[in-house]
């Protein structure tokens, strides 16, 4: 698959995200736990695929999970996700520990060094709480256990950071569509929610960039 073809696919499920669901729910039943697991490892876990839709992924779970009818169970969900995300996040600590920016030399167009300069210039400013915060932020969420094994974090720090970070994140969004998903609005407007949800988790990067550009002037 090419990476333009990889990008439409993305934004197909992107748009569709809850009907993509659904259907992975309906066709696989509880094999659609193993799916979303993977699916959030992969973005935690692999620095070469940063655009993968971690925050309306939980968002969408959890919404489905409060429909009736649907075997996905929250307190199966979260949990399971959690594990996800952590090991994912340890893969990519170690990935960045061990190999470094010499998995730039895999050309790979959706692996650039400057989202890799965004996440140092996270941790620049906010020190270990990077971890925490970039959670919440896509690219940086990918980048951020990267950076720490690349630099001079020890993995007893690391993890503190990994935990904390993890469990605030999948609880927190997930939640967050179990508790709104089942109101009519939202059910109807799930492409406007989740773009709504992408804006607010981009917020930090425009705020970063433009501040960046000033400082230039």
């Amino acid at each position: 698959m090419t990476t333009l073809s990889l990008l439409d696919f993305a934004k197909e499920w992107l748009l569709h995200l809850d009907e993509k669901l659904q259907f992975l729910v309906g066709e696989y039943k509880n094999l659609t736990y193993l799916i979303l697991f993977a699916i959030v490892f992969v973005e935690t876990g692999l620095v070469v695929m940063p655009l993968l839709p971690g925050d309306s992924l939980l968002f969408a779970a959890g919404s489905i999970a409060a429909m009736d009818g649907h075997p996905l169970n929250i307190f199966v969900l979260i949990p399971l996700l959690i594990v996800a995300a952590l090991l994912g996040d340890n893969t990519n600590y170690f990935i960045g520990s061990k190999i470094g920016v010499r998995i730039f030399d895999l050309k790979w167009k959706l692996l650039k060094r400057e989202y890799l300069e965004q996440t140092e210039a996270f941790y620049e400013k906010h020190g270990g709480y990077t971890l925490i915060m970039a959670r919440f932020v896509p690219i940086v969420r990918t980048f951020a256990p990267f950076a720490a094994g690349l630099g001079s974090m020890t993995y007893k720090k690391f993890i503190g950071y990994c935990i904390a970070g993890a469990v605030l994140w999948v609880t927190s969004i997930t939640t967050l569509g179990y508790l709104l998903g089942s109101i009519p609005w939202v059910h109807d407007h799930f492409e406007t929610v989740v773009f709504g949800i992408i804006g607010i988790s981009i917020l930090p990067i425009l705020f970063n960039a433009v501040k960046a550009k000033l400082k230039k002037k």
